[in-house]
């Protein structure tokens, strides 16, 4: 039974999406650097042992690339714009003096350690979450992806799924790029003017690839039929326009009354009026898909079931997010929030040592995936 488990195989698209969104609540709720770094690094280890060969399992170099740019940014933007919240400068840099109607902004000029460690905080736990969207993207299948939405959303996954699929596609693309220049030995540049071709000559094939790509994709999807007008009767349409605004406005007042902390009744220490209009705000939404997805009719080849490694997965996500998420409103919760000002060195203790352990899961206790060698 355990090596039937263990059979390589693909999982569900939506067990990879689950994990790595989860993950990424978790991370979003800290700003303890060594925990964010934690979870890139488990991210990673997820990553690498479980992606296939599959064009966009290659695109997680770029996420990572993206990562370092938005600490790098993050840190730079805080030095250029007055880096000097804090008692402990490192160095001054030339301030450069604005008008007198340009006030509370100040360009460079000194550069405190407290300044840099908070671009840097921010940095990444920002840069922790684009990894977890990457991580997702090169995991997950998008096309079974697609073909796995509810009908009611399936316009709308395809526009995200081609969103999302943008980036490894011009990844890909300039990877191509790259190897054909290098195969055909292009000169070493010297002048400012060399240079400048360069970048012509690699950004117009990348971005005139991307546009081809596209254009064959949405030839693809209309020629299977998508986006075509259905069989919907008016009735069905103005039942399904119903319930969406009565769920829009249901989840609106309760987001209203829960963001707001306005008093409740309470019935057994459970606030009524906030459950009941959150009942039925994703009830009406529930039964307003149900209704718009009687118009789509579509069959899937080899659906990918749900089974014990796609629910393992999804609890190895989850149960980091619960944990940190109880660890940073019940507990003392300094520890995920280190101080800046003064310095305080963060640092990991066993439950968090232990959040990392169960994240990492993924890597050890999932089947591993299909891998399609090429001749």
């Amino acid at each position: 039974m355990i090596q039937r488990y263990l059979l390589p195989r693909q999982l569900h698209p939506f067990a990879w999406w689950g994990y790595a969104l989860a993950i990424a609540v978790a991370g979003s709720t800290t700003t303890n650097p060594l925990l964010l770094l934690g979870f890139i690094a488990v991210i990673c280890l997820v990553t690498v042992s479980r992606r296939g060969s599959n064009p966009w399992a290659r695109s997680f170099r770029m996420y990572l690339y993206l990562a370092a740019f938005i600490i790098v940014v993050r840190i730079g933007f805080r030095v250029l714009f007055g880096g000097a919240d804090g008692p402990t400068i490192l160095f001054t840099l030339p301030e450069i003096p604005l008008p007198s109607w340009v006030r509370g902004i100040r360009l460079l000029g000194p550069v405190s350690l407290e300044s840099v460690l908070s671009g840097f905080y921010d940095g990444a736990r920002l840069a922790m979450i684009v990894v977890c969207f990457g991580a997702a993207n090169s995991l997950a299948n998008p096309k079974k992806l697609l073909a796995s939405l509810p009908g009611a959303l399936y316009e709308l996954g395809t526009v995200m799924i081609v969103a999302v699929s943008a980036l490894p596609q011009l990844g890909e693309s300039l990877q191509r790029v790259a190897r054909a220049r290098k195969l055909r030995r292009a000169p070493a540049t010297r002048t400012r003017r060399e240079r400048l071709r360069v970048v012509e000559t690699i950004i117009v094939p990348v971005l005139s690839d991307a546009l081809e790509r596209s254009l064959s994709l949405a030839a693809s999807m209309d020629v299977r039929g998508y986006g075509r007008t259905g069989t919907q009767t008016p009735r069905d349409r103005a039942l399904s326009l119903g319930l969406a605004l009565v769920s829009m406005g249901g989840l609106a007042v309760w987001a209203f009354r829960f963001l707001g902390g306005v008093p409740d009744l309470r019935l057994l220490d459970i606030p009524v009026i906030s459950t009941v209009l959150l009942a039925v705000g994703v009830g009406a939404a529930v039964a307003a898909l149900r209704i718009s997805g009687r118009d789509v009719q579509r069959t899937q080849y080899r659906p990918i079931r749900w089974g014990l490694a796609e629910t393992l997965a999804v609890a190895c996500g989850v149960i980091p997010a619960v944990t940190i998420y109880l660890r940073a409103n019940y507990a003392d919760a300094w520890i995920l929030f280190p101080s800046v000002s003064p310095f305080q060195w963060p640092a990991l203790d066993l439950p968090l040592l232990l959040v990392l352990i169960v994240a990492a899961l993924p890597a050890f206790i999932t089947p591993a995936p299909e891998i399609r060698r090429s001749a």
